[in-house]
């Protein structure tokens, strides 16, 4: 099926989104003001050591101090360069695993005040800084290659065992000095592809090791590319018919990108120039609208409903106005199986990672939980990132995770309510008022002067709620205090806010 690419360009933020049959499969923003460090290569100084957690906390220049766990500590960090991961979420090795040095106590691997070359695995999320590696990976159009571990990985996602014994063996004819990983993209590649790309990582990485030993300070010393040409470098395969660029000076900086790194596609770079705003051809700004909503509504009338919270991610599936037209147990299964279609089109592009929970509709016949599962399999397929599904619960609960490298959605387009403070709700008028009588009655003493008035400054509809509902209990708080009480209306305060004051 044919897909296109569509780039969108501001002044303040730049959107990517790739279409497969004109249905939105992905979506990537950035902002101006907050852009990824996914992959930034950078200087950095170890402030604290935690043995208890076998952890440490890296300043690398940014507001908040990095975080670096032993396991992505590789030994001699001090001596030269290194690397682990690979494609990122896109895909991972196969073949045996790099040492692991978790088993080793981080006192032992580095010291407070010791310079290490680190990179970006995880963006600053909430109250959380980066989390870092000195695991370094460079990821190229074909290849991932790691500068100094000896390592040499195939993606699970190319199938084709004479295929990745060919590939195997190609890379293994390159000489290089380090390892190499061959990504998804890579299936089909030249033995010249393949080298041209191991060749200008290792330049890259070598470029990246003399920048290291010249920089003084702590900081960054190389940064990922713009997020448009990630997306072309990572999305760019046979199918797409199409890309379009809505930027004359980004359109020219994608074709040189694309002439340099895969010359057979450059004519599929195209400059928008309509009237009609490029995202309006497929309604994705309708579709980005849909996918920040709580609720998400199913063509045959059932509904899911997408709550991240800080720990994991709530799904609930709903039958919502689905009757069905058979029995209840087909009405469950056919909402199920919809909403699993729906479920991986969201967290796609919602990039939900993570921890996620699943609450299906109870399906009493094993032979449709188990049809629900095959199916969510099959959804997350297409998923680039990574995905590991577990069995279906007796509850109809389906725990999975996803990873997460850049923030969901909605944590990139929104931020927390500043009136809710993100809790999602506030307390009830009655609530507030129970809780400024209480505090008259347990804090206040009886005064000798009865004269006395007791003033209380709150928001505007609490004073009306107080004097039109709940006069019963004010009447009652005066009689029990012996002594008047006042309501000013503050519409600046907040609904749960509140001053006592005497007179």
């Amino acid at each position: 099926m044919a897909a296109e690419i569509l780039i969108n360009v501001r002044p303040q933020e730049t959107r990517v989104a790739y279409l497969d049959g004109g249905v939105i499969t992905d979506l990537k923003i950035e902002t101006k003001s907050s852009p990824t460090l996914v992959g930034s290569i950078h200087r950095g100084k170890v402030i604290r050591v935690l043995p208890g957690m076998q952890a440490a906390f890296v300043d690398i220049g940014l507001e908040k101090a990095a975080f670096l766990y032993v396991g992505d500590i590789r030994d001699e960090v001090d001596d030269s360069f290194e690397d682990e991961e690979e494609d990122k979420n896109l895909e991972e090795p196969t073949s045996e695993k790099i040492a692991d040095n978790s088993k080793v106590p981080i006192q032992d691997l580095i010291k407070e005040g010791q310079y290490i070359l680190v990179q970006v695995a995880k963006d600053p999320l909430g109250t959380k800084g980066a989390r870092i590696t000195t695991h370094l990976s460079l990821p190229g159009r074909f290849v991932v290659f790691m500068p100094s571990v000896r390592h040499l990985g195939i993606s699970r996602r190319i199938e084709n065992e004479e295929e990745r014994e060919r590939l195997r063996l190609a890379v293994q004819k390159i000489s290089h000095s380090g390892g190499v990983i061959v990504r998804t993209a890579g299936e089909g590649a030249t033995d010249e592809q393949l080298k041209t790309d191991i060749d200008y990582l290792e330049r890259l990485s070598q470029d990246i090791m003399k920048a290291y030993e010249k920089k003084k300070t702590i900081g960054m010393i190389h940064a990922e590319l713009d997020v448009e040409q990630r997306a072309l470098r990572d999305m760019m395969n046979e199918s797409v018919t199409a890309v379009w660029v809505d930027d004359p000076e980004v359109h020219r900086k994608v074709k040189n990108f694309v002439a340099q790194l895969m010359p057979k596609y450059k004519q599929n770079i195209i400059y928008y120039d309509e009237k009609k705003p490029l995202f309006d051809l497929y309604d994705i700004e309708m579709e980005i609208s849909r996918s920040m909503d709580r609720k998400v509504w199913l063509k045959s009338g059932g509904s899911i409903v997408i709550d991240e919270a800080e720990a994991l991610v709530v799904i609930d599936v709903n039958t919502g106005r689905y009757v069905g037209k058979k029995d209840l147990e087909e009405t469950i299964l056919k909402t199920n199986l919809e909403a699993v279609k729906e479920i991986a089109h969201q967290m796609r592009i919602r990039n939900i990672g993570g921890i996620i929970i699943i609450d299906f509709i109870d399906m009493e016949k094993e032979l449709h939980r188990e049809k629900v599962l095959t199916v969510l399999a099959e959804e997350l397929e297409r998923d680039r990132a990574r995905t590991n599904v577990v069995s279906m619960s007796t509850l109809g609960l389906v725990e999975m995770t996803r990873k997460r490298i850049r923030p969901s959605l909605s944590k990139t387009l929104c931020e927390p309510c500043s009136y809710c403070e993100g809790k999602g709700y506030i307390k009830r008028k009655s609530t507030v008022a129970n809780e400024i009588f209480r505090e008259l009655e347990r804090d206040l003493p009886q005064l000798e002067n009865k004269k006395s008035v007791i003033n209380v400054h709150c928001h505007t509809d609490l004073v009306d709620w107080i004097y039109e509902v709940d006069a019963e209990m004010l009447a009652f708080t005066e009689a029990k205090l012996g002594r008047s009480i006042q309501f000013k209306m503050e519409p600046t305060y907040h609904i749960e806010q509140y001053e006592i004051f005497i007179t």
